[in-house]
C-alpha cells in the first residue's frame, strides 16, 4: 500500500505519522515545494499550478491513494487535482476540523493563516458547524512559516501573539492550518488558562489519514510489520528529508526510512 501526501513544506508531516499509526506498513510519498510556500497569498490559479506540480510528481510512483495534506490547497485545488486523477488515484482534502471542536458546545476559537481567516470558505465552516456556538477566528501570522524554518523563537513570538487575542475561555481550539499540528503542545501550553479544564485541540490529521484508508478499502491495522519505504520529493526531484523536519517527532519518526520501490 501506498499513501502519498503533498504540501507546500512540512505541513504534511502530521497527516503522514497518522497514517503510520493506523497503517505502519504504509510506503510514504511526501511531495511538496517548499520554495514556493507560503501558499495562501497566491492566487487560486498559481496555487492549483503548484498544487499540481506536487501532485504529478508523487503520481509518478503510482500511489493508491493522494491526500492534500493543506487546508488552502484543499479549498482552491481540490477540484483540478480530482478531475485530473480521480477516479484511478482517490484524492482526499483537509477540512479543519470545527465540526468535532464544536460538537460539545463553545466557546471555541480557530487558528488558520491570515490567507485563510475570514474566508468565505472558514466563515461557510462555522455556518454549518457551529451554528449557536461562538466561535472566534485567530489570524496566526508568520506560524507556519516560522514552523517551516523550526525558527523555535520565531515559533514562540508567532504563538504568543495569537494567544494573546484568543479569549481566555475558550473550551477547545482548532488547529487550521496543518504546520500547526507540529506544534500542537505549544499552542495548549500559550491558551491553557490557570484553573480551567484543559483546552480540546482538534487537528484534521487522524480523520484524514482514516477517510485515505476508507477510500481504497483499507482497514485500520495498528500492529502491522512497520514498513520503511519513504520517498521525499521536493520541487519535483527525489531527496532527503528537510532538515527542520528532524525537529518534530512526526519527522524523527521517519528518519529511518527508506527509498521506496518504484
Amino acid at each position: 500500500m501506498k499513501i502519498a501526501l503533498i504540501d507546500s513544506g512540512l505541513g504534511h508531516l502530521p497527516a503522514a505519522a497518522a497514517v503510520r499509526r493506523l497503517r505502519p506498513d504504509a510506503s510514504l510519498i511526501l511531495s511538496s515545494d517548499p520554495g514556493s510556500m507560503p501558499w495562501g497569498p497566491r492566487t487560486p490559479e498559481d496555487l492549483t499550478a503548484h498544487a499540481l506540480a506536487c501532485a504529478r510528481a508523487a503520481a509518478e510512483h503510482r500511489p493508491d491513494a493522494l491526500i492534500v495534506a493543506c487546508n488552502t490547497a484543499s479549498v482552491h485545488a481540490l477540484p483540478a487535482l480530482r478531475a485530473e486523477f480521480e477516479p484511478t488515484l482517490p484524492v482526499i482534502g483537509t477540512v479543519p476540523a470545527i465540526k468535532p471542536a464544536t460538537a460539545a458546545g463553545g466557546p471555541v476559537a480557530i487558528w488558520a493563516t491570515p490567507a485563510t481567516t475570514g474566508s468565505d470558505y472558514q466563515r461557510g465552516l462555522i455556518k454549518d458547524f457551529a451554528d449557536g456556538v461562538v466561535a472566534t477566528e485567530v489570524a496566526c501570522p508568520g506560524l507556519a512559516d516560522a514552523v517551516e524554518r523550526a525558527d523555535e523563537s520565531a515559533i514562540d513570538e508567532a504563538i504568543a501573539a495569537a494567544a494573546h487575542v484568543t479569549p481566555g475561555d475558550i473550551g477547545a481550539l482548532v488547529l487550521g492550518c496543518t504546520h500547526y499540528e507540529l506544534v500542537a503542545e505549544r499552542i495548549r501550553a500559550a491558551v491553557q488558562q490557570p484553573g480551567l479544564p484543559p483546552i480540546a485541540l482538534h487537528g484534521s490529521a487522524e480523520a484524514v489519514a482514516a477517510q485515505a484508508l476508507r477510500r481504497i478499502g483499507a482497514e485500520p491495522d495498528p500492529g502491522a510489520a512497520p514498513s520503511e519505504h519513504l520517498t521525499v520529493i521536493l520541487s519535483g526531484a527525489e531527496a532527503a528529508l528537510p532538515a527542520a523536519a528532524l525537529v518534530y517527532a512526526e519527522g524523527r519518526a521517519l528518519t529511518a526510512a527508506s527509498p521506496a520501490p518504484r
